[in-house]
């Protein structure tokens, strides 16, 4: 049978000049550099650097985390850049790398997180200025019911990496795999990768120690106006749930951080008796995260129906309410679910006031943050370099770095679907696209295919970046 094709006939030769890709990842640079992240970086990591050396250590940071932003999920694969002098300049290698993350100990992430901190702080105290002029908004709110609500959500949840060698710390998990249990903290309402602390396998789900230093860690990175002039909520599931991060969140308002807590409530013997003693008139109706009527399901207050000793020890104020919805296939019930034919889920709240459609639907927002986790892994985070475990802990600082970049990005210089974009559809279409670079006017111009679907959208993100305002210093 004689061969066919549909496809173009080409010829293919190694003689072309000019042409780059990846030039949406230089994108995520200037975003860096615009920011002040890389400067305060560099400021940060001066202390690494050795005379005579070519390459700085703030800077070498920053264009490891634009690669990993850009689907790298190993240091060698920083010669994506590197390969690429003339669109990203001198890109240090892998070793140089290894050698930086290898020099990251306590100290130096501290400071590392100091300087994030700095650089957020720029983001939004000047640039959501900019922001506002195109979304009529200075800050995102938080999404909650159908509604925006004026309030900063910090969601808390940990997740398992399985790992696939022997790697320091790594060890069985509680799902029977084996890797790291790391703990993080996201800003939903904007997406940032706030804090995170690597932690063995079989690191505890609900360590309230872990919880409150990776709470601390997120609220530092907080600017002051935000943190002490705006509410506050924190989320997390039933692992959040221990009298003593509760209190220590309780106790953030004698600092001036007005906080509130949303968190899971395990059901135990207990619990199920105070169901059953719910009359039937009680249940008021519940509703999507959305906004829309939730068919079916049905929300109680629970906290008078608990013994006293139950909440004993909790911060005062605590409420405890049970939700009811019809399971779907294949849930798994216990015997009280099995007989009634209700499923049921509780949370904890310190919010003195509010219906309780609102504060069950402003709970279960709290699932978005596997959202979230889910653009980690598909941004580093699946992917531990090293066989020690303090260079696995500064690859999750670049990780953070990376989510950050990509947030950033999407939040100030993109529309419409790219700015929701999940990373792979992002990389596809911005990210990973090649142009030709011409020479002239004392310019240098990366010319895109004009036939490229979002070659329109990539050039305006680069001339939105230009327009942001630069801070002084």
């Amino acid at each position: 049978m004689q061969a066919t094709t549909t496809r173009p006939k080409i010829i293919v030769t190694a003689d072309g000049a000019g042409v780059v890709s990846h030039v949406g990842s230089r994108l995520l640079a200037d975003v860096a550099d615009h920011t002040t992240l890389t400067g305060e970086l560099s400021q940060a990591l001066d202390v690494l650097r050795r005379p005579g050396t070519r390459h700085d250590p703030g800077r070498v940071l920053v264009d490891l985390a634009v690669a990993v932003a850009d689907g790298a999920t190993t240091i060698s694969e920083i010669d994506v850049l590197r390969d690429q002098g003339a669109l990203f300049g001198a890109v240090a290698s892998d070793s140089t790398c290894w050698r930086l993350l290898d020099r990251l100990d306590d100290t130096t992430l501290t400071a590392v997180a100091a300087a994030r901190a700095r650089a957020r702080e720029v983001v939004w105290e000047v640039v959501w200025d900019q922001h506002a002029e195109r979304h009529g908004r200075a800050f995102p709110a938080a999404a909650v019911a159908g509604r925006e609500r004026d309030v900063l959500v910090i969601d808390l949840d940990a997740s398992i990496v399985i790992c696939h060698s022997e790697k320091e710390q790594a060890a069985p998990t509680f799902k029977r795999t084996f890797g790291y249990h790391p703990l993080m903290a996201f800003c939903d309402n904007t997406c940032e990768f706030l804090a995170g602390m690597l932690r063995r396998g079989n690191a505890g789900a609900n360590t309230a120690a872990d919880h409150i230093t990776v709470l601390d860690q997120a609220l530092a990175q907080i600017p002051d106006p935000h943190r002490h002039g705006r509410p506050i909520l924190i989320r997390a599931d039933t692992a959040g749930c221990t009298k003593a991060f509760l209190t220590h969140i309780r106790q953030q308002r004698d600092r001036a951080v007005s906080c509130e807590f949303s968190v899971g409530w395990a059901i135990t013997d207990r619990e199920r008796t105070a169901i059953a003693a719910i009359p039937k008139k009680v249940w008021a109706d519940a509703v999507d995260t959305d906004g829309a009527h939730r068919d079916g399901a049905g929300l109680a207050d629970l906290t008078g129906l608990l013994p006293t000793a139950a909440l004993q020890g909790y911060p005062s104020g605590t409420r405890v309410i049970v939700r009811r919805e019809r399971p779907h296939p294949g849930a798994q019930l216990d015997l009280m679910e099995e007989h009634d034919g209700w499923r049921y889920t509780c949370f904890a709240t310190d919010t003195p006031a509010g219906q309780l459609a609102f504060l069950d639907a402003r709970h279960r927002a709290h699932a978005r943050v596997e959202d979230r986790i889910r653009t980690a892994k598909n941004t580093g985070l699946n992917h531990f370099p090293s066989r020690t475990f303090a260079i696995n802990a500064a690859w999750l600082t670049v990780v953070m770095l990376a989510v950050d970049l990509l947030a950033w990005t999407q939040h100030l210089l993109l529309d419409g679907h790219l700015a929701k974009a999940e990373p792979k559809t992002l990389r596809y279409r911005l990210l990973h696209v090649a142009a030709r670079i011409t020479r002239g006017q004392r310019r240098t111009f990366a010319r895109i295919q004009r036939s490229w679907p979002w070659a329109e959208q990539l050039a305006a993100a680069f001339a939105r970046l230009h327009a942001l305002p630069v801070t002084a210093g």
